[in-house]
Parts: structure tokens; sequence; C-alpha cells
């Protein structure tokens, strides 16, 4: 069912604020869908496991959407690296960016763990408005990286004067952050198709953002605002 501007809960069989509240208790916490599910039961909501995975399905990707522009912007030294989500058995790859704080500048699942993709993915970083043309780039001994940026270069999409920075322990800003995602994916036992797991990291990533204080008037760990913002993204009343 499509997702309007104006009534993003059209023809639910739940309220706005049930759906929201499941959806957001999944993407900050460690919990599986079967948790959710059962919190819910408490509340005397019964919804089933597999309509709480539909619901973050639908509303993670709409969630990202409407968080960005909000989001302020990073520093200018970011740090890049990635890590591997199972899809099928099979291992994808999670490319993220933060800056030196920690906070999350942007993030991309990919099939493979190329130049292609590394390319990709800093494409969309310099895609947002809200994510500078970084001073540096921080990056692991992974060939793909200096020839991505050195394509990007080439284009004109980066300029010349940025740095690439190939030192390992310079990243375990962002090595420490995948901790995050990884205990989402744990949880998830791996994902049925790479869709899924997109629009699911999608949220998570997004959740993750909002929670380390990325948003305009939302402090670090405020988990009251960061509710309330959510619902005012959805224009339901916190």
């Amino acid at each position: 069912m499509p997702i309007t501007v104006t009534n993003p809960f059209k023809g639910r069989q739940y309220p706005g604020d049930v759906i929201l509240q499941a959806v957001r208790w999944y993407l900050r916490y460690p919990l599986a869908y079967e948790h959710v599910s059962e919190l819910l039961a408490e509340r005397g909501l019964e919804v089933d496991a597999s309509c709480v995975w539909r619901w973050v399905q639908v509303y993670s990707p709409e969630l990202n959407k409407r968080c960005q522009p909000h989001l302020k912007r990073t520093n200018k030294s970011y740090r890049v690296d990635e890590t591997y989500i199972k899809v099928k058995g099979q291992d994808k790859y999670l490319y993220r960016a933060v800056d030196s704080t920690g906070q999350t500048i942007d993030f991309l699942l990919a099939a493979k763990r190329d130049t292609a993709a590394a390319k990709r993915f800093f494409e969309k970083v310099f895609s947002s408005s809200s994510n500078p043309i970084p001073r540096v780039i921080n990056v692991d001994k992974n060939p793909a990286y200096p020839a991505a940026v050195e394509a990007l270069k080439a284009e004109g999409t980066l300029p010349r004067r940025v740095r690439l920075r190939q030192c390992k322990y310079l990243n375990n800003v962002i090595e420490q952050d995948h901790r995050t995602v990884k205990k989402r994916t744990w949880l998830a036992k791996g994902y049925g198709s790479f869709q899924s797991a997109w629009r699911t990291l999608e949220g998570i990533e997004t959740m993750s953002m909002i929670r380390k204080g990325r948003v305009r008037w939302v402090a670090k760990g405020d988990v009251v605002a960061e509710a309330r913002f959510i619902a005012k993204l959805f224009a339901i009343a916190a």
C-alpha cells in the first residue's frame, strides 16, 4: 500500500502511533520481531511478528527519507569502512562513514567489495547537502578506496585537495561503531533478500543517527525527544 505524505498510515489495520512505536522499538533496541510482538501484547495489542516485519519493511525507508532534511552537518574528517552482512547465507557489504566524533555520515549496502561499490558509496555520500566535502578520508588498506577516490577526482566530483589516508588505527572509531548494526543483524539471523536487508538497515542506521544526536533539536541519547521527533515526522501527536 503506497505511503502518502499527508496520511502515511492510510488503510492500515492499526493506528499510526502503534505502528511507529513498534518500528521504533525494533530499530532502536536489540530486539527480535518476536520481542516487539510480545511487548505489544503486554499493552493489549495482538500483533504477529510477521506484521511487525512488514511494518519495518515499509516504514524504515520512509523514516530515512523524512529524516534527511533534519540532519546536522558533520565535520570534515571522514572514517570509512565496510562490514559484512549475511544475506541468504552469502556475505554482502555494508559501507559506512562516520566523522572523527563518531557521527554517522552515510551508509550503503553493496553486493560486492570492490572499486565500483566503493565509488557508488562515495557518490551517495557526496550527493547529500548535509555531508560536507571532507578534508581527509581515513580508510584501511582495501585497495578499492584509492581507486574509487582517484576516479571521483578525475571526474571532478571530488576536489584534488581532499586527502586519502590509509591508516588502520585511525578507523577504530568506525570499527567500534559497526557493533550497533551487528547486534541487530545477529538477532535477525541473516536476511532473506538483498532488498529486505537494505530496507531494514536503512531504518537501523537512521535510528542510530537520531540516537547519536545528528538530528537538529534532539540531544544524544534523549529517548523521549527521539520518540517525539519521529512522531512529528509522521504527523502523529506524541
